[in-house]
């Protein structure tokens, strides 16, 4: 049996890549977006992640860049559900195809 290397992790986070963006591509519901964005971002995360693991010259960076990346992705949670709870108490629905009536 052959030990984890980091095509195991590049696949991995490219199989939560593609799933986070065919679920932002196909969901018409707000949550199920919002879903999709942070498989992305977790796809991304696993990439810095093991870079940064396999190459010790840069394990600073990567992993560095991984706290911001998840810091990033807990702002945006906070203001994209506060976005949605205040659409959904104007609306009652939570699907995307209504905001079309939101433009200025």
């Amino acid at each position: 049996m052959s030990p984890i290397g980091l095509e195991h992790y590049l696949t991995l986070a490219a199989i939560l890549f593609v799933c986070g963006a065919v679920c932002m591509a196909t969901k018409r519901n707000a949550i199920g977006v919002l879903i999709g964005v942070e498989l992305v971002l977790n796809g991304a995360n696993i990439n810095l992640v093991a870079f940064a693991h396999f190459n010790p010259a840069f394990e600073i960076e990567g992993m560095t860049f991984a706290l911001f990346v998840i810091v990033l992705a807990a702002a945006e949670a906070a203001v994209a559900l506060a976005i949605v709870l205040n659409f959904y108490n104007n609306h009652t629905t939570v699907d995307v195809d209504t905001a079309e009536d939101l433009k200025g």
